[in-house]
């Protein structure tokens, strides 16, 4: 049986995605969030419409990731607070870990002494691991970070193939 290749950098060089990612790194989060564009024109009902080939919905999506980045930005977010929320091992584990090295660091590099036992901070991270990376495994953060990829490619790609170029700009690339 022969393998499939499936040419991954032709498939991403047509939604051109590796310049967007650069952008999005050089932006401080402030300035990321200063173009979000109002709910009443993110969700406008009106511009939804099937597009008539593919040509049509990389220009779209070439066109809405640009446009509504931060607005995808926040919808990723949503559902990443909500796939925490519905894994409530894994949002425990996470805040664990955080709580765990947050409360090691402020030793400073001395031992920890409760009452008769004295442990030190080798000992403390490695007791975090041990109880950590069992939970974490427990949680399937792998599943949870498939699903989020799954839910956000669906819902920000399709919503950024379905909504159609605003009057002005669908024109404004055309030759006269």
């Amino acid at each position: 049986m022969s393998r499939i290749n499936i040419p991954l950098d032709v498939l991403t060089s047509r939604f051109n995605l590796s310049d967007r990612f650069a952008s999005v790194r050089s932006q401080s989060l402030a300035s990321r969030f200063a173009n979000l564009k109002p709910v009443s024109e993110f969700l406008d009902l009106k511009r939804l419409s099937k597009p008539a080939n593919f040509g049509e919905v990389q220009s779209r999506v070439n066109y809405n990731l640009g446009y509504f980045s931060s607005n995808y930005a926040v919808v990723f977010a949503m559902l990443s607070i909500y796939s925490l929320l519905t894994n409530w091992l894994l949002l425990f584990d996470i805040l664990f870990v955080v709580g765990g090295m947050w409360g090691i660091g402020k030793l400073e590099g001395r031992d920890l002494d409760v009452g008769v036992v004295r442990a030190t901070s080798s000992q403390l991270y490695t007791t975090l691991l041990v109880i950590a990376v069992p939970l974490g495994i427990l949680a399937s953060p792998i599943s949870t970070i498939l699903w989020l990829i799954g839910a956000s490619g669906v819902s920000i790609l399709g919503h950024a193939s379905f909504m159609d170029k605003p009057i002005d700009e669908a024109f404004s690339g055309e030759a006269v």
